[in-house]
């Protein structure tokens, strides 16, 4: 029996920024978390802050998103900005659930940015 073989696409990063972005994905990986802790206790308001501070649009800058584009896939680009646009929209998402008291619509949409996260990381490895 052979070893299974990692067909995902290999992304070569200058070592600083292979350790930069696996600590960008344990951050996102620990909000999403965090996100859920919020949604269970119904602090919808706090669910929302993080997601876009942390995940969204808003957090683009505080990653460092634009060092990052150059040396990365079009494909893999493409994926983490559906994510962080999902992220975006869960916000919105989150903060409506205050309202009505219903949180099933932001459930489907956190769910539209860990698909984003599952997709990138079953298509793309670092070294």
């Amino acid at each position: 029996m052979s070893a299974p073989t990692d067909t995902r696409t290999l992304v070569r990063l200058p070592e600083p920024m292979r350790i930069h972005a696996l600590a960008n994905m344990r951050d996102h990986l620990h909000t999403l978390q965090s996100i859920n802790d919020a949604l269970a206790r119904h602090a919808f308001d706090e669910a929302a802050d993080l997601a876009e501070q942390r995940l969204g649009m808003t957090s683009l800058d505080a990653h460092g998103a634009a060092q990052f584009a150059p040396h990365m896939p079009k494909g893999m680009q493409d994926i983490g900005s559906r994510m962080h646009r999902a992220a975006s929209r869960f916000a919105i998402s989150a903060q409506n659930a205050g309202v009505g008291n219903d949180v099933r619509p932001a459930l489907g949409a956190l769910g539209e940015v860990m698909q984003q996260c599952v997709g990138c990381h079953a298509a793309y490895r670092f070294q």
